[in-house]
C-alpha cells in the first residue's frame, strides 16, 4: 500500500529534503507518495514545519500522525485543530551540533579565549584559567539535546549541575528540580546553559531574581529559547557586572532587529540561531523510522505530551 506524505515547509525546504526523505523512506520499507502538495482527503502523515502553510489540521480526515521537522513544539502543541500523535523533531545531527556549539561556547569563556582573541594590542598579560574540574557548569533543561551536553561537558571534566522541572537522574551528574532545586544550581552556576522548552512554566525563568543568585562574573549561554530570558533584566545584569558575559544564538525576535540592545553591547555575543540545525540525512532517517513505526503497530517515538507542553 502506497502511503500519502505531505511535507509542509517553506519552498527551500522541499528542495533540501525531497532527495535524503525519498531515500530514508524507501530504505525503511515503506512505498510512498511524498508531495509538497496533496489533497488533504488523501493525506496519511504530515511532515511539518511550523512556518509552513499548514494551521487548520482539520481538513485532513485520514492524517495519522504530524512529524515535526523543529525540535521545538510550542507554536503547534497548542493547536486545537491538531488531533493526532504529534512526534517533535530529534535526531542524532541535531544532538551533535549543540553539543558542539554548547561546548565550543563552554570552553571559549572557561578558558578566556575573548581576552586573548581580541586583545592582541602587543601587552603581555598572562592570565591562567583553572582547571575544567575547578568550573561549576549549571544546565537548565534535561531533555534529549540538554542530556547529551551534560554528559559531554561531564566528559571533560566539568562538575556540572543539572536542573529540570521533574526529578530525574543521570549518571554523574548532579541533577535537581523544583524551586529550590533551581535556586541551588543557579547559585554555584560560573557558567549557565538554557536549553529548557518553552512553557508557560519557562518564559523568563532567568528574571531579575534569579539572576541575582548566580555567582557574581558568572556566563550565560543561551541556544534554548528566547523567551527563557527576560531580555532587559539581562541588560542590567551584564551593565552592574553580575554576569561577565552572554552569549545568545535564540531571540524573541528572529532575525534579531538591527536597533536591538544586544547587538552594540561589549558583554553579548549574538549567533544567528546556528546552535543546532536540522539536517535533512538524520532527520529523513528519524522521520521515516516514526512512520514505519506507525504502520507496524510500534509505539512512535519522542511524541509530545500536550499536557506538559513538550
Amino acid at each position: 500500500m502506497t502511503l500519502n506524505v505531505l511535507f509542509s515547509a517553506r519552498p527551500e525546504r522541499w528542495d533540501e529534503y525531497q532527495g535524503p526523505l525519498n531515500h530514508a523512506l524507501q530504505k525503511a520499507g515503506l512505498v510512498v507518495n511524498l508531495q509538497p502538495e496533496m489533497a488533504p482527503d488523501l493525506v496519511d502523515y504530515i511532515v511539518f514545519a511550523p512556518n509552513g502553510p499548514i494551521t487548520d489540521f482539520s481538513q485532513f480526515p485520514r492524517l495519522k500522525a504530524t512529524l515535526s521537522l523543529w525540535a521545538g513544539v510550542e507554536s503547534i502543541v497548542t493547536n486545537p485543530t491538531l488531533k493526532v500523535p504529534l512526534a517533535r523533531m530529534v535526531d542524532s545531527g541535531l544532538s551533535e551540533g549543540m553539543v558542539e556549539w554548547v561546548t565550543g561556547h563552554v570552553l571559549r569563556h572557561h578558558l578566556g579565549m575573548d581576552g586573548q582573541i581580541c586583545g592582541q594590542d602587543g601587552n603581555w598579560l598572562p592570565v591562567v584559567p583553572p582547571l575544567a574540574r575547578n568550573r561549576s557548569v549549571g544546565l537548565l533543561g534535561l531533555g534529549q539535546l540538554g542530556t547529551a551536553c551534560a554528559r559531554a561537558l561531564a566528559g571533560l571534566n566539568f562538575p556540572v549541575m543539572a536542573w529540570s522541572r521533574r526529578p530525574q537522574t543521570l549518571a554523574g551528574i548532579d541533577t535537581h528540580n523544583g524551586s529550590a532545586g533551581l535556586a541551588q544550581v543557579l547559585a554555584q552556576s560560573e557558567i549557565l546553559i538554557l536549553l529548557l522548552p518553552l512553557t508557560d512554566g519557562t518564559e523568563n525563568i532567568l528574571n531579575a531574581e534569579n539572576l541575582s543568585l548566580m555567582p557574581k562574573g558568572a556566563f550565560v549561554i543561551n541556544p534554548g529559547r528566547g523567551q527563557l530570558i527576560d531580555d532587559a533584566a539581562l541588560i542590567a545584569a551584564l551593565d552592574t557586572g553580575q554576569i561577565a558575559h552572554a552569549t545568545l544564538d535564540v531571540f524573541r525576535q528572529e532575525p534579531l532587529p538591527a536597533d536591538h540592545p544586544y547587538w552594540p553591547h561589549p558583554s553579548v555575543t549574538v549567533t544567528p540561531h546556528i546552535a543546532s540545525e536540522t539536517r535533512p540525512d538524520t532527520a529523513s532517517e528519524a522521520i521515516a523510522e516514526n512512520i514505519r513505526r506507525c504502520e507496524t503497530g510500534e509505539k512512535m517515538k519522542f511524541l509530545v505530551d500536550r499536557t506538559t507542553g513538550y
